[in-house]
């Protein structure tokens, strides 16, 4: 999949603007998902499922808050034989019509008995069945040919069963757990996913069976983006239309699990794919909830907004950029050598957006912050120049923390002159850069000659529309002089459509200035309805836009300008270049969110690892609940914490045990010895 001639174009109707893919409709049970119905909200229960009173409370609670559609694992036929007191105690309880999925793994007899009791069967087309040998050998296409006539015949029975009595099938492919069969030939790729996932879609086909959902679920969000996307694109090739189910899997706990979650789910459906979601938290359910369900109504509202613009897909600029793989976009170094200096290879920056002229008080809270967070600096600080002089008496805090170069808003207000203003500044002045929105040709060219008289940047906050017009005035100038930031997106694109138009345009006139993605109140207008305005959603809402797009390779400064304070703003940016894989300030964690096959306390061990090790800066650790996905999912990791047996972990560098049966209680501080010893380590700060 590399090469703007060969990857497919079709993953959904714009990339533009939220319109929603169009895919066939699916029963499960009574609850209908995929056409035109509203996106279902899903959890998974994390107790023993054979203890059926806590297993029964649970999902209780979970359809009490808003959930439609609960999962239990059933590991075992035991388990899935437990199932059907589960789903009588679950009816008599007042939810005959919510549906409960049976979550398999390794046991096609475990599948076959939990179909005789729920309404949908969710296999992992790695390990349904495939025994996981991790062996290296080149398939002919004979013997290829017979893995998969092997695959048909394993699988065949449980189409029949489902298909005879009304249920329906998740195709759940994760990340992690690939079959040797297709890691041998496609690697472990968001190609191989899909093959993976395709695979059983024809065996359902092969026996008219299509009350079929399928997902592709990663614990990188790059890597679930570009899945999900090819997954669509693949299935439109060949004819099918299935639902998607959306998914950011092993995403871990707190904030970094929901800017995860928000941006790979969200980026999705924001592009139209998705018709049932699951945020994976390494915490309580029923915590899940009301992200999923910000979300979901959030995309919802999108669509309707979308569906009701005259302006058809169609009609829409093309974006030719390859969505299937990541790729960083192309770009020049402004200010090298300078804090300042953004885009070529620097990671991108943080800005901080002040709506005033900061005063000496504000800046003493700054720098009284930023030395108890130096790993997240504030690299470059903007705000309005109310006069253009008072830039000079810009105080400066004293101590090991110096005002960073300074971005000015001068938007020219109705009879002012862009140029005029700059003339007012002087060389000698702190600010070295002004963000402006040009009106025309000749102001635009008029401020390039002065911003280069006063070896100044020029942040250029255009629409698409407008950067088109403009164009023509910045052929054959100098792209280190300038940068793009556009927060005035046209209907009906999206504010992420609108950065990617701008991405384009800028490809095709072969300008590589870097951009600067915001993230602005005027560009919320009513983000993540259904729930309050409050910083869990503007910080979903932002990791949407900013995470997407830097998911996307786009991106050289970032900025939050909708959270409740500056420090705060400065925190959540970080954060989702943290869950962005595109900057690592902190430990990063791969956790998965527990169920019946967890064999510790997941969330309370999570915690004390978190306690012992949150300071390892660009160090990654799993800790997952046992060995199903774990050993997969975390081929990314540095560290691995897995529950190998009741009470006993095995401990992991990369993908390879190298300790076994330490006993709970020991296993953290075996952990921190481990890190130690592989010389990954660092003393906590004081």
């Amino acid at each position: 999949m590399s090469g703007e001639e060969t990857f497919p174009q079709s993953y959904s109707r714009s990339r533009l603007a939220p319109l929603r893919r169009l895919s066939r409709e699916v029963h499960i049970g009574q609850l209908c998902i995929g056409g035109n119905n509203p996106v279902a909200v899903q959890s998974m229960t994390n107790t023993p499922t054979t203890d059926l009173r806590a297993t029964v409370a649970q999902a209780i609670a979970l359809a009490e808050a808003g959930c439609q559609i609960v999962r239990i694992t059933a590991p075992n036929v035991q388990a899935a034989k437990a199932l059907g007191e589960i789903r009588r105690e679950f009816s008599s309880a007042g939810f005959p019509a919510l549906p409960l999925v049976a979550d398999i793994h390794f046991l096609p007899a475990a599948a076959m008995e939990a179909a005789l009791h729920v309404e949908k069967i969710r296999i992992n087309p790695g390990n349904y069945a495939d025994r996981k040998l991790s062996e290296a050998r080149d398939y002919t296409e004979a013997e290829y040919a017979a893995e998969l006539e092997r695959l048909h015949e394993a699988v065949t029975p449980l189409v029949l069963r489902c298909r005879e009595l009304g249920r329906a099938i998740r195709v759940g492919v994760n990340h992690g757990s690939l079959s040797d069969r297709i890691m041998n030939r496609y690697g472990d790729t968001p190609e191989g996913m899909c093959e993976s996932a395709l695979e059983f879609i024809r065996i359902c086909e092969a026996h008219h069976f299509r009350d079929i959902v399928v997902s592709l679920k990663a614990s990188n969000p790059k890597v679930m983006i570009q899945a999900t996307r090819l997954m669509a694109a693949r299935m439109d090739a060949e004819g099918f239309n299935y639902p998607l189910h959306l998914g950011v899997t092993e995403a871990g706990g707190g904030e970094d699990a929901r800017v995860k979650s928000a941006l790979g789910i969200g980026t999705m459906l924001r592009d139209g794919l998705g018709d049932t979601i699951r945020v994976s938290l390494t915490e309580d359910p029923v915590a899940e909830l009301p992200v999923a369900l910000a979300l979901a109504r959030e995309a919802e509202r999108l669509w309707a907004k979308a569906d009701k613009s005259p302006v058809e897909a169609a009609a829409l600029p093309r974006i030719e950029s390859n969505p299937y793989a990541f790729s960083r976009r192309e770009s020049v170094v402004i200010a090298p050598g300078s804090t300042l200096a953004a885009g070529g290879g620097e990671v991108p920056r943080v800005a901080l957006v002040l709506a005033k002229e900061p005063d000496g008080s504000l800046l003493r809270e700054l720098d009284k912050w930023q030395r108890h967070n130096p790993k997240m600096p504030v690299e470059l600080l903007s705000f309005p120049v109310v006069d253009p002089a008072s830039a000079c008496a810009l105080p400066t805090v004293g101590g090991p923390y110096m005002c960073p170069p300074l971005l000015a808003d001068l938007c020219p207000a109705p009879g002012e002159n862009l140029v005029t203003l700059l003339a007012m500044l002087s060389p000698r002045m702190k600010l070295r850069a002004f963000c402006c929105r040009p009106q025309d040709e000749a102001e635009l060219a008029a401020a390039l000659v002065k911003a280069n008289d006063l070896a100044a940047i020029l942040a250029l906050d255009l629409s698409p529309e407008g950067l088109a017009n403009l164009l023509p005035a910045l052929r054959g100038s100098d792209p280190s002089r300038y940068m793009f930031t556009c927060t005035r997106p046209q209907a009906p694109m999206h504010p992420a459509g609108a950065y990617r138009l701008v991405a384009e345009l800028l490809r095709k006139a072969g300008l590589a200035s870097p951009i600067w993605i915001r993230h602005t109140p005027a560009l919320v207008d009513g983000a993540c309805s259904g729930l309050p305005a409050d910083d869990t959603a503007m910080m979903m809402d932002a990791a949407v836009l900013i995470g997407g797009l830097l998911c996307d390779g786009i991106g050289d400064i970032v900025s939050v300008e909708t959270a409740a304070t500056p420090e705060r703003s400065v925190e959540i940016a970080y954060g989702i270049l943290q869950g962005s894989r595109t900057r690592s300030t902190r430990t990063e964690y791969v956790a998965c969110p527990s169920c019946g096959r967890t064999l510790f306390d997941l969330e309370s061990t999570t915690q004390r690892v978190r306690a012992a090790t949150g300071h390892l800066e660009g160090v990654t650790i799993a800790i997952m609940g046992c060995i199903v996905n774990g050993p997969g999912e975390m081929a990314d990791a540095d560290f691995g914490y897995v529950g190998g047996a009741p009470g006993r972990i095995n401990l992991y560098v990369g993908k390879k045990p190298v300790q076994f049966n330490i006993p709970s209680s020991e296993a953290v501080e075996r952990l921190v010895a481990l890190i130690k010893e592989r010389g990954k380590w660092r003393e906590p700060p004081k």
